[in-house]
């Protein structure tokens, strides 16, 4: 696989090139990186807990950069194996028409992300390193070799953890003044189950537009495992769970009836039901399928952690 492959097909224009330098950098998708500390800092609120304000900021930053690593690193590994080379010319590989800089810049994000992590962790609890590391590690083995679960359809599952339990558990322990090395897993996966199914959409969404690229380079992503049709009819009950999940906790009482606030989201849930029932094989006009599942995790994480964290002021238990 030459550069020249990658590089000719996307210097056409100046707009050309800013419009491709847009879709590389991705910026909505940064939305399910900084959703954990979100929800943990409206469960503090909501429990009139002290949320640390400068591990709140840090954690933000850090979580940012570890994405960027995810991205950056997702593009090199695609390029080994040519499933981006026709179907994705946003790709960083693409745009700079070598690895070598790609690289370094993603290692580079790892490298300043994990030591803000260990800062974080020696203020609040050792806990917090070893459990963002752990998601650092299922995000590589999404699509890292030798290991690349995602080509066996397995990158939704390792999302789910990465981003409910794992992110969830280590932003309600860095936002805790007084942390211990007990980790909260019953209260992150209460809190980050239905938002990290969210998140998981989203991933979902991103290969309808490219079944037949990713069946060809033997990605059996479960969009090549179900088919489109059957796989836009996934999508209702993805949003039926997503809520279950975050208003099932109400019944129990383990959330105020305020979180109901999540359905914020069903407006772009609806939206994006409706694109892929209509256009569900027609790739071209369901590219913004990904970007209708963003809108619906962010709005429904901003719904949950805003229904936490004004219980105090409207006196709800």
């Amino acid at each position: 696989m030459s550069n020249n492959k990658f590089v000719d097909p996307v210097y056409k224009s100046k707009d050309e090139r800013k419009r491709l330098w847009k879709a590389a950098i991705k910026w909505p998708l940064y939305s399910v990186a900084v959703m954990p500390v979100i929800l943990a800092a409206g469960w503090r609120i909501g429990a009139t807990q002290q949320v640390q304000v400068d591990q709140l900021i840090g954690f933000l930053i850090a979580s940012v950069l570890l994405l960027l690593w995810e991205n950056l690193t997702n593009d090199l590994f695609d390029a080994d194996t040519g499933i981006d080379e026709l179907n994705k010319p946003h790709s960083v590989v693409a745009l700079l028409g070598e690895k070598k800089p790609v690289r370094r810049l993603a290692y580079l994000s790892l490298s300043i992300g994990l030591i803000i992590i260990l800062v974080l962790a020696l203020r609040s609890s050792p806990a917090v390193l070893f459990l963002v590391i752990g998601s650092c590690l299922l995000g590589y083995l999404y699509q890292g070799p030798p290991f690349r679960l995602g080509y066996q359809g397995l990158g939704e599952p390792l999302c789910w953890i990465a981003f409910g339990p794992f992110a969830t558990a280590a932003a309600l322990l860095v936002l805790s003044p007084n942390s211990t090395n007990t980790i909260p897993w019953k209260t992150a996966t209460i809190l980050g189950a239905g938002p990290a199914l969210a998140t998981t959409l989203v991933l979902f969404c991103s290969h309808f537009h490219q079944v037949a690229e990713d069946a060809a380079h033997g990605k059996r992503s479960p969009l090549v495992r179900l088919g489109t049709r059957k796989a836009s009819a996934l999508v209702p009950w993805l949003i039926v769970i997503t809520l279950a999940l975050e208003w099932g906790p109400i019944l129990s009482g383990h959330f105020p009836i305020t979180v109901l606030f999540s359905s914020m989201c069903l407006p772009a849930g609806l939206k994006l039901i409706r694109l892929l029932k209509a256009h569900h094989n027609h790739p071209d006009l369901i590219r913004e399928s990904k970007f209708l599942a963003l809108r619906f995790q962010m709005l429904n994480g901003l719904g949950v952690s805003l229904g936490l964290a004004i219980t105090p002021i409207l006196q709800i238990n």
